[in-house]
């Protein structure tokens, strides 16, 4: 898939589950306005999809490629007769979607009851497990590149009130940022910010 390409939209059915095997993919929702809400980063490893399969009900959110990406794809009648014959499988679904559940349920509410500051901060943090493609060490800087639309749309924010959070986090000196990468200087900083949520 190209950056930007449309893995699925939303209210259609699954036609089977994807795994990434190079990339990144976003999940998102599109409200009436057409404004984009990132819900979720897939990474190399991960796998989606399935879950519509196994409610038989429309996919919820719509998938892309934030940038070009190889991406297995496993047709549905192949994923229904693996599942069937396999408990591991079926066990590490149910893991695998209890986690995604807690980590999208946890979005939702910081989204809408702490303020910006909080918000931007988690969802580096978030991110920064994204795009730890080398799992850094502790003397190693993490950089995420996503563009300022895709990760105001992580946030919940407009561009513009992203890129006034940034500044701050720029002159607090635990953020570094040139055009789409962002580098976390102090991840102790962030998580000083969100420990009481």
């Amino acid at each position: 898939f190209r950056k930007k390409q449309i893995l699925f939209r939303e209210n259609t059915f699954s036609k089977g589950i994807y795994i990434i095997r190079k990339g990144k993919v976003k999940i998102y929702h599109t409200n009436s306005d057409g404004k984009e809400s990132i819900i979720h980063i897939y990474k190399k490893g991960d796998y989606f999809g399935y879950i519509p399969l196994l409610a038989n009900t429309p996919h919820p959110v719509s998938a892309s490629a934030l940038d070009n990406s190889i991406v297995t794809f496993i047709p549905a009648s192949v994923f229904n007769e693996i599942l069937n014959g396999s408990l591991h499988l079926a066990q590490k679904l149910l893991i695998n979607l209890s986690q995604e559940f807690s980590v999208w349920i946890n979005k939702a509410s910081v989204s809408s009851q702490y303020p910006l500051k909080e918000r931007v901060a988690l969802s580096l943090l978030i991110l920064s497990k994204v795009f730890d493609n080398n799992h850094a060490t502790k003397n190693k800087h993490i950089t995420i590149s996503l563009n300022r639309d895709d990760f105001a749309a992580f946030v919940g924010t407009a561009k513009e009130t992203l890129v006034r959070m940034f500044r701050v986090f720029k002159d607090e000196k635990i953020i570094t940022a040139k055009g789409t990468k962002i580098t976390i200087l102090k991840p102790k900083a962030l998580e000083a910010l969100i420990e009481h949520i």
